[in-house]
């Protein structure tokens, strides 16, 4: 649909032009109208709608962002409150002051609204562009650090679209009167890469795409499935269609409620909006008439060909005894499967398609087997289960999927999917492949992760060394950087060993500005510094918990005239060393005390002294009653090769030394510290919360968060 945008020459709707070009909706520029006039955007139906707030809701609607009009309808309210709001206080005498409580509303937050990009974001960025000068002033002053760390964030995010918009509209750097646009100028669609996987579906409509992800109910989502989650949300999004959520519940060995229920949580914390969940197991009638219809047809068999040599008559291209059995005598032996007497558990289904196929996929794939194992759902109603292979086609043809998305690790089974829908006479689903994701030093094999539970060799599913999405959130990864990782991978085939370094990386940025910083020593590694001109009595002061981040809240720091140093810091001092003690000022080493090692430092303070002019800049606590507790837990690898070999078996790879731990002494304002919480332990790094303070003889639990740059955070040298 072609769309006009009329506006006055002397009234610029950047807002409207800035939106249209990140959701990816084409304009022709019209700039034709009389002063005074409000734009219009005019469709090629011959409708039109007028008013900047009326377009640029249409506009996020028709948005290919997820986001762009909120997650849900309170979401939307609040996008509704930004855009009445925004061209008020940023436009009049008040505009310093709008600055002001923007910086305090985005000290805690990344977007206006939710958790990603939407139509408000672009109003206030683009509202704050449009006074030029003026806006440029403060972000230079620095001022409102939050505020102008959110408007660099949305302009590098989505340079592409913006710094166009800008450079042809309002001028180099967003400065300066916004020049006339020329006259039928396009502004093009998303297809920029602007959220870098920019790639179409075969075959695919506006409207009529329906996707599905359909993991097995046999154990939690892990981070290769959550790039198979995102990606279905992403191509369900962009093309306005259906995304279903289907259980392939068809192993009740491996089955539980308990993966169901987690999964679901999974989904939830990934952002992903479904429209329906089903199971594989919803269809079990019509898949076993199915079968009996395929077996009647002569396109399938019941064999009764033991396991193994089963499997080298498929290697070897040899056909089974019962290839060419009777109708009736297939019919019987399946009515034992189905019954599930002794005689029928000896028997499968196989698919009759080729067994001189060089694609060992195709030749007679197993479509049936018998399992006397209660199913989470059924019970024992069944004695017979589909196997992936028949029921995926089958069952994603039946719920209207348009497109299945595959990693390519089931290339050759492409083949095979399509004959079976084939040979069910049903309608052809176009498969899109992706490459499965990777990671260094990382098991995903659901089958290995459950050894690992098994065997004790974590707590559980959610231990913070597992992939698992709930597990990586433990350790103390945002979301929004596990979703940013895997989306900067896109829909690729190619396939690649991802390190974990850049997703830890992207999650710094994200914790960075905004967790609260806290001082913390070793306990059983710290040295007394005494003060001989400290303070007579202990004194508090009232600091930032983060010196650029106001939202971070605040901290008491208690002074005094002895303190605690990291021995780390105690033995690489020297007798009048100027040190500086953070977050106080400078004091001079005038005594060091020693037994083999550092056992104790005397010193003064020179408060007068520059700290610009010392090396050491020391963290310190106050030798006081009210420090807490804290148990520091640093994680490696679960295995210690980077990356193993189809024919390597991980047992012979595991990590002997998974975890450690030390005892730590930290400020007393931890004991507000909740759980889940992200902070930083100064010069040490950053930690989530797993188990906040109950009392006193029970330690904080902090995790340490790797943070892409070194192998992990040391907390046995405390450097």
């Amino acid at each position: 649909m072609e769309l006009k945008l009329a506006f006055p020459q002397d009234s610029l709707p950047l807002s409207i032009i800035s939106a249209a070009k990140i959701a990816g909706v084409p304009l022709i520029i019209d700039p034709t109208l009389a002063s005074g006039s409000v734009p219009t955007l005019h469709f090629s139906s011959g409708d039109f709608i007028h008013g900047v707030n009326t377009i640029l809701r249409y506009i996020a609607r028709a948005a290919s962002v997820s986001s762009f009009y909120g997650q849900d309808h309170i979401q939307a309210s609040h996008v509704d409150q930004w855009l009445e709001y925004a061209p008020l206080i940023l436009s009049g005498s008040e505009f310093e002051a709008a600055c002001s409580f923007l910086d305090g509303y985005l000290s805690s937050r990344t977007f206006l609204v939710g958790y990603g990009l939407s139509i408000a974001d672009i109003v206030v960025w683009s509202n704050l562009t449009g006074t030029g000068q003026r806006w440029e002033s403060l972000r230079r002053s620095k001022k409102y650090q939050s505020l102008v760390r959110w408007f660099n964030s949305v302009a590098a995010d989505y340079a592409d679209a913006l710094d166009e918009v800008t450079s042809a509209y309002v001028g180099k750097r967003g400065i300066g009167k916004s020049p006339a646009p020329s006259l039928k100028e396009k502004v093009p669609g998303l297809k920029e890469n602007t959220s870098g996987h920019e790639i179409d579906l075969p075959g695919a409509t506006v409207g009529e795409v329906c996707v599905r992800f359909a993991p097995e109910p046999s154990g939690y989502l892990h981070i290769g499935h959550a790039k198979a989650a995102l990606l279905n949300k992403y191509f369900a999004e962009r093309y306005k269609g259906r995304l279903i959520v289907r259980f392939d519940d068809t192993n009740p060995s491996k089955e539980s409620n308990e993966f169901v229920e987690n999964v679901l949580k999974d989904i939830e914390t990934l952002g992903v909006k479904y429209d329906v969940v089903t199971y594989t197991s919803d269809h079990f009638p019509k898949l076993m008439e199915m079968a009996e219809s395929l077996i009647k047809q002569g396109k399938a068999y019941v064999d009764d060909t033991p396991k193994e040599q089963m499997r080298s008559e498929r290697m070897d291209g040899v056909e089974s005894k019962r290839r060419n059995s009777t109708v009736e005598e297939n019919l019987s032996l399946w009515k034992e499967m189905v019954n599930g007497t002794k005689r029928g558990t000896e028997c499968c289904v196989r698919g009759k398609l080729d067994m001189q196929d060089p694609n060992k996929s195709l030749r007679d794939p197993v479509y049936y087997r018998c399992n006397p194992d209660p199913h989470h759902r059924v019970g024992s109603k069944y004695k017979v289960y589909p196997t992936y292979d028949f029921a995926c086609p089958f069952v994603d043809a039946l719920e209207g999927v348009t497109h299945a998305l595959r990693s390519s690790e089931y290339h050759d089974r492409n083949a095979q999917y399509y004959r079976i829908l084939q040979d069910m006479g049903l309608r052809r689903v176009e498969i899109y492949e992706f490459s499965r994701l990777n990671m260094v030093y990382t098991v995903l094999s659901k089958r290995k992760l459950l050894w690992f539970v098994q065997n004790r060799m974590v707590e559980d599913w959610t231990d913070a060394r597992f992939p698992t999405v709930q597990g990586i959130v433990r350790r103390g990864l945002k979301i929004e950087a596990l979703i940013q990782f895997i989306l900067e991978q896109g829909a690729s085939k190619n396939l690649n060993l991802m390190e974990w370094d850049k997703l830890w990386t992207i999650n710094k940025k994200i914790v960075d500005p905004v967790c609260g910083r806290h001082t913390a020593v070793l306990k059983d590694k710290r040295v007394l510094l005494t003060l001989t001109n400290g303070p007579e009595e202990p004194f508090v002061r009232i600091l930032p918990r983060h010196k650029k981040h106001e939202g971070a809240g605040k901290k008491a720091t208690t002074f005094a005239n002895r303190i605690w140093l990291e021995y780390a810091d105690a033995s690489v001092v020297s007798v009048g060393e100027e040190v500086t003690l953070m977050d106080w000022g400078n004091a001079i080493i005038r005594e060091i005390k020693t037994n083999g090692t550092v056992t104790q430092l005397v010193g003064e303070l020179h408060l007068e002294g520059s700290v610009k002019m010392t090396k050491l800049k020391l963290t310190w606590l106050s030798d006081i009653e009210d420090l807490v507790s804290l148990s520091l837990v640093e994680f490696d690898y679960l295995i210690n090769k980077k990356k193993l070999e189809e024919d390597e078996d991980f047992l012979d790879n595991l990590n002997p030394c998974t975890r450690r731990e030390a005892l730590a002494l930290g400020d007393p304002n931890m004991r507000s510290v909740k759980k889940g919480e992200v902070i930083q332990l100064e010069r040490k790094g950053y930690y989530r919360c797993d188990v906040p303070f109950v009392r006193s003889s029970k330690p904080i639990m902090l995790f340490a968060i790797p943070d892409g740059r070194q192998k992990s955070t040391s907390i046995v040298t405390g450097a």
